[in-house]
């Protein structure tokens, strides 16, 4: 019994110690804000650009952009280029079969061969007068239409690229059969590129031609123009459409892909600029803490526009305010502080 007593009274002892060295601690650490000030690091507050945003995604193709279709269904002979190739107009991209039936390759061939020589000989007799001027008129306009199916017929058998520019897509490979209007290739001028998105009519207000656009994708980033927006609403798309245009530097993005559109609509060059996370609010107004003369001062301040987790304050700083930005959640207004960055 007297064992249990013992024990009851150390337990007690224990108990009561470390409550008092808890205590203890506190007023120590209390102790030490009064002396020493509250432990901060500040930020000299400066002018930065802020800029007011709308935000959308935008599907980029090159400014100029083109597809090579086939003429005919048939079997794909040869293949000549091939994804990331440079290709100039009318360079050859696919070739089919000169038997394919549909072509009528041979046909076509030896229809303008035979006219090619009438019409040589029609211009020599009229020279020499031998024939007359109607005679030969009709001659060369046979001349030209079996020209222009002759011509038709080799660009149905060697497909060729519409427009100079990067192979970004090719669709089929050698011996596949394909159908009639079938993709084949596509070619796109990717030194500049463009987008067309649909804005709501909120939006559509603020938008106008000539505002810059930045478009981020894979942490990079190119900048563009609006080229137009629209007047009328697109019913099937619900929104306004606006295309917007990018230089590509060194082909830095290629098409086809998404990206992340930042339109700025407003942009002022001397701001002060402050996170979020630094301003508290109370009893509906807000405020920062600044440091001055070792003590720390409530500041109310007055937010304009935000972007992202940054407000535009329109009063209440100035460039050389010296902003708290570690221990602004701890520190009361007039309390002497610490600055561990002074500098």
């Amino acid at each position: 019994m007297k064992k249990m007593i013992v024990l009851s009274l150390n337990l007690l002892i224990l108990i009561f110690a470390g409550c008092s060295r808890e205590k203890a601690e506190t007023k120590s650490m209390e102790q030490i804000y009064r002396d020493e000030g509250v432990p901060v690091k500040i930020e000299k507050i400066t002018t930065t650009i802020f800029e007011k945003s709308l935000a959308y995604n935008g599907m980029l193709t090159g400014i100029e952009q083109s597809s090579a279709h086939a003429a005919f269904g048939d079997e794909v002979e040869k293949v000549h280029v091939k994804v990331g190739d440079y290709v100039k107009k009318d360079q050859v991209l696919i070739s089919f079969p000169t038997d394919a039936p549909t072509a009528q390759y041979s046909q076509a061939k030896a229809a303008f061969e035979s006219m090619d020589k009438t019409y040589k000989r029609m211009k020599m007799l009229l020279d020499k007068g031998a024939v007359s001027q109607q005679d030969y008129e009709n001659i060369e306009t046979q001349y030209k239409v079996t020209e222009a199916n002759w011509e038709m017929v080799r660009k149905m058998v060697k497909v060729k690229a519409p427009i100079s520019g990067y192979v970004t897509k090719v669709s089929v490979n050698e011996t596949d059969n394909v159908r009639s209007e079938t993709e084949l290739a596509v070619i796109s001028n990717t030194d500049r590129l463009k987008t067309r998105i649909f804005v709501t009519e909120k939006d559509f207000p603020l938008l106008q031609k000539g505002q810059s656009v930045r478009a981020r994708w894979n942490e990079k980033e190119i900048s563009g123009k609006i080229v137009q927006v629209d007047l009328g609403k697109d019913m099937m798309q619900q929104g306004f459409g606006v295309n917007i245009e990018f230089d590509n530097p060194g082909n830095l993005f290629p098409p086809g892909i998404t990206v992340e559109l930042q339109i700025i609509i407003e942009s002022n060059p001397e701001a002060i600029v402050v996170d979020k996370k630094y301003i508290s609010e109370l009893s509906g107004k807000y405020y920062v803490f600044l440091a001055s003369a070792d003590k720390a001062f409530r500041r109310e301040v007055v937010l304009g526009d935000r972007s992202s987790l940054k407000y535009e304050i329109l009063e209440g700083l100035a460039p050389g305010d010296n902003l708290i930005i570690e221990g602004h959640k701890i520190v009361k207004d007039a309390q002497k502080i610490k600055v561990l960055n002074r500098g």
